[in-house]
């Protein structure tokens, strides 16, 4: 008897929104105003509009305030204690937190205002097409938000120390990513410093 084939399983999100915003005068970066609303509110809506229906939240810095604070309905929210370690532990808790199922999770940076959702559906699209692992990329090089498939995700927790994140999965199957060109949709650049900040809020 044939079979109809079900749906694609769904792509998680998974944004890193744990730091403490050192440079930025220790404001967690979560709560930094942008477009009106904190940045955590930025990405999660951000993620949803590319695709994501599915979004965990890692928290860190001043995490209780977060909750209290970012309006985050139906989000998934992990406290990450050990955030001050750098963002391999927010992406080592992230993956472990994630709902059984999805076939990849696309990682994203809270510090990136710039990343649309339409970067975020252009590597939805790329896993729909067989993509495994994907980036963003920006005039042909590599950026966020980065796409891993499942079968990656214990390789990823194993290599996420300090502040690599996924770098150490990535570079290790450099030869297998799909760069996915955003140039002409997103805007790759972090929210570091007040210059930085600044910036932003002109733009």
């Amino acid at each position: 008897m044939q079979t109809t084939p079900g749906p694609p399983a769904p792509v998680a999100a998974l944004v890193l929104a744990a730091g403490g915003g050192r440079r930025l005068g220790g404001r967690p970066k979560a709560l930094i105003r942008y477009g009106g609303r904190p940045l955590v509110e930025h990405a999660v809506a951000v993620v949803r509009a590319g695709g994501c229906t599915d979004v965990t939240v890692v928290l860190g810095a001043e995490r209780e305030k977060v909750r209290a604070t970012a309006h985050l309905p139906g989000c998934r929210l992990v406290a990450n204690p050990d955030w001050a370690g750098g963002m391999g532990s927010s992406l080592r808790a992230g993956l472990a937190a994630l709902a059984p199922g999805a076939s990849a999770v696309l990682v994203m940076l809270v510090d990136t205002p710039g990343v649309t959702a339409a970067a975020v559906a252009r590597l939805l699209a790329a896993h729909r097409a067989g993509a495994d692992l994907a980036a963003a990329a920006y005039d042909g090089r590599r950026g966020h938000p980065v796409l891993i498939g499942a079968r990656h995700f214990a390789e990823a927790a194993r290599g996420a120390t300090g502040d690599a994140g996924a770098r150490a999965l990535l570079t290790a199957h450099a030869d297998a990513i799909t760069l996915v060109e955003c140039a002409d949709v997103a805007v790759p650049d972090d929210l570091d410093t007040p210059a930085d900040l600044a910036r932003w809020s002109a733009g």
